[in-house]
């Protein structure tokens, strides 16, 4: 009689070795490594790129937001189109797209075609990350397995962020800005061959309809929005452009609020807001993250253009940063699995706060050790963000809406640093002219230029520590237990 032995090395589910499910994570946190650093390492480039293309302030703004705005839009629709039409397939486009899209960045003649580049970049780096995380959630199907997964896929989104700007730092000054996009060719390179070799394809067979209405006033409100906030400065708060961005953002908001209300299968369900914890998260991510770009964007500005040192000495004063993430946000993960979200979040809005204070007080010539000292404790508070947002995000969640959740979370992140980059112009246009030119900060003092957008990081700290309270108190998390029965879909979702 013949018995078959299992083999003990495959998953039972998915038939897969434990060698190639860590190949498919790698592959896929590859693909999380380029976006999350190029949201960043472009930062430090910035002002060799207005030297050399001969940049305005509002379209170096454009540099960074056109990505982030672009990437806020298409994440949801890219993770669903990954859902419908092949998560390896359009994993591997993304990849391609991306590519081409950073070749072209490294290739611009100037500074339009530069943001043309940016956004097509960014339409790439929308196929990646939720795509990605929906290849881990189909793999690794063991809970605990599941878990430390996602654990490396989180701590890798705050350690490649703050990285950035010290490895761009350091590239810039040995071959050049363009340099910052060569170093994604490589990765986009090694991670297709990894997808193709390793990667099983995967579709959902329960798909949710696509929303283009639904999209399209997102994009519409965002990019209305934005846009306001950056050109009003450089063309006047009447101007009839600055005001049409305006009061196309105010209406497509309200749309689409009202149009979402009303469909069976909304492109967000509004439903999600009715949980404190869901609630409090978006708005947390947002504040968190617009601190962080506001910080990144003026301080590179200010530490090269008024300060005068070099990219990779700027990579170096921002490296308690990174530091801080290498520690902190393992650290941080940890906390939330044994006390919650509460602690990590007061923590991080403190710590945000009070590095935010510091710099409102900062005089113009500080001294470097100040500036790293103030670099470590934001640091500190922004490592201390991801885990517990994505924790409260998901927090009373039914399994099936759980990624839905996380999404809308991913897009406020990047909602959050465009939003931190355009306040640098709208509200401290002067300290960025003064960064940005030595013949404006000779009649601008940056440190009293930059106080209000300081003050207003001050602010967001704050919030992100009163709504960490707020969020994990008892009522708030009856709440999410509430709203899991209103939005809870088939009670079994099949993948082939």
């Amino acid at each position: 009689m013949n018995a078959t032995v299992p083999d003990l090395g495959r998953d039972a589910m998915t038939g897969m070795t434990a060698a190639r499910k860590r190949i498919v994570l790698a592959s896929c946190c590859l693909s999380l490594l380029i976006v999350s650093m190029d949201a960043t390492i472009v930062n430090v480039a910035i002002p060799s790129i207005r030297t050399d293309l001969g940049a305005t302030a509002s379209q170096l703004q454009w540099v960074i937001d056109i990505y982030t705005l672009v990437l806020a839009s298409l994440l949801m629709l890219s993770g669903a189109m990954g859902d419908r039409f092949g998560r390896r397939r359009v994993f591997q486009i993304g990849l391609t797209v991306f590519a081409v899209g950073s070749l072209l960045c490294s290739l611009a003649p100037g500074i339009d075609a530069l943001i043309a580049a940016r956004f097509l970049q960014a339409v790439g780096g929308s196929m990646l990350n939720p795509v990605a995380l929906s290849i881990i959630s189909q793999v690794f199907t063991g809970p605990v397995e599941r878990a430390r997964a996602i654990g490396v896929w989180g701590a890798v989104v705050g350690i490649a962020m703050a990285l950035g700007p010290t490895v761009g730092g350091l590239l810039i000054h040995l071959i050049g800005w363009r340099a910052v996009f060569w170093i994604n060719l490589p990765i986009c390179l090694a991670a297709i061959v990894l997808t193709a070799l390793f990667v099983p394809e995967t579709k959902s067979a329960t798909m949710r309809n696509v929303d283009p209405v639904g999209q399209i006033l997102a994009v519409l409100f965002l990019f209305g929005a934005v846009f306001a906030l950056i050109e009003g400065p450089a063309l006047g708060w009447d101007n009839y452009r600055v005001i049409g961005a305006a009061a196309l953002a105010l209406l497509a908001f309200a749309a689409f609020l009202r149009f979402e209300s009303r469909r069976a299968d909304p492109f967000i369900d509004l439903r999600f807001f009715r949980s404190v914890p869901f609630a409090s998260a978006t708005v947390i991510a947002i504040c968190a993250f617009a601190s962080w770009g506001a910080l990144l964007f003026m301080m590179s500005l200010y530490l090269q253009g008024a300060r005068g040192f070099s990219a990779v000495q700027t990579g170096l004063i921002y490296l308690p940063i990174a530091v801080g993430a290498l520690v902190f946000s393992p650290l941080s993960g940890r906390m939330v699995g044994r006390y919650g979200a509460r602690p990590s979040l007061v923590i991080s809005g403190s710590m945000i706060a009070l590095a935010s204070t510091a710099l409102v007080l900062l005089p113009e010539n500080a001294a470097v050790w100040t500036l790293m000292l103030v670099f470590a404790v934001f640091g500190i508070g922004f490592s201390m963000v991801n885990a517990p947002i994505t924790n409260a995000a998901v927090s009373g969640m039914p399994l099936d809406r759980a990624g839905a959740a996380s999404a809308v979370t991913s897009t406020s992140r990047q909602i959050g640093v465009s939003i931190g980059v355009a306040l640098c112009g709208s509200i401290a246009g002067a300290a960025l002219a003064a960064a940005g030119s030595s013949h404006a900060a000779a009649a601008v003092n940056f440190a009293d230029a930059a106080r209000p957008l300081w003050s207003t990081c001050v602010v967001l700290g704050v919030v992100i520590a009163v709504l960490g309270v707020i969020s994990t108190a008892p009522r708030a998390m009856e709440s999410a237990r509430r709203l899991a029965p209103l939005i809870e879909g088939p009670k079994v979702r099949a993948d082939v």
